[in-house]
């Protein structure tokens, strides 16, 4: 067991969660009588100063355009949440599911349009061939761990929206000149797993 794979599962398990409800529920899921079962992979490259795996959604898609997000889809019937997510890294980044060691899976988080995204926590290779799908992936890129796990990058926002205010977390990590700015699901989610992991960069 790699030193990054023990500190993790500690942190993990001794964790709990801890973002405030207006940053951690979308208000419209009280009108939402059944969800449709998700999974997304939190893919942390096993690197002295780890690093996370995130992807452009491309702009032409139906749901969520142009957004940025985990790798992940939809559960099959049949299907684990870590089978899950496992077979869309491998389908939307080419990510082998044997090369990646599975910690656990994180808070359930339900979305405003109707889907229950379990989050899987697991560890990746740092020198891992990734292949990208232009189905679904316009670009990927990783983050450092240390920077979109820090509550001071984390910044509060809100909007009026169907008449109504959402709150919701900002994170905008910039590598070569770009603005990668993380928010709705994807921010939610790490700003839950800051409170699990409590990281310290």
């Amino acid at each position: 067991m790699s030193a990054l794979f023990a500190a993790v599962s500690r942190r993990f398990e001794v964790g709990h969660a801890a973002a405030p409800p207006a940053l951690w529920t979308d208000p419209r899921v009280d009108e939402i009588e059944s969800f449709k079962p998700a999974a997304v992979l939190i893919a942390i490259t096993e690197r002295e100063r780890p690093g996370m795996l995130l992807l452009h959604r491309p702009s032409t898609m139906r749901a969520h355009p142009g957004q940025i997000a985990f790798p992940g889809g939809r559960i099959d019937p049949g299907e684990t949440a870590v089978e899950a997510a496992l077979r869309e890294a491998h389908e939307e980044l080419g990510i082998r599911p044997q090369d990646v060691r599975v910690i656990g899976t994180s808070d359930l988080y339900r979305t405003g349009s109707g889907y229950e995204i379990t989050p899987v926590i697991g560890l990746i290779p740092p020198d891992i061939t990734i292949v990208p799908n232009p189905a679904e992936v316009a670009q990927w890129f990783e983050a450092p761990v240390g920077f979109v796990l820090d509550r001071a990058n984390q910044r509060t926002r809100s909007v009026q929206y169907e008449g109504r205010a959402h709150s919701f977390v900002e994170i905008v990590w910039n590598a070569e000149g770009q603005d990668h700015v993380i928010w709705g699901v994807t921010g939610a989610i790490l700003h839950n797993l800051a409170g699990r992991l409590n990281w310290h960069d």
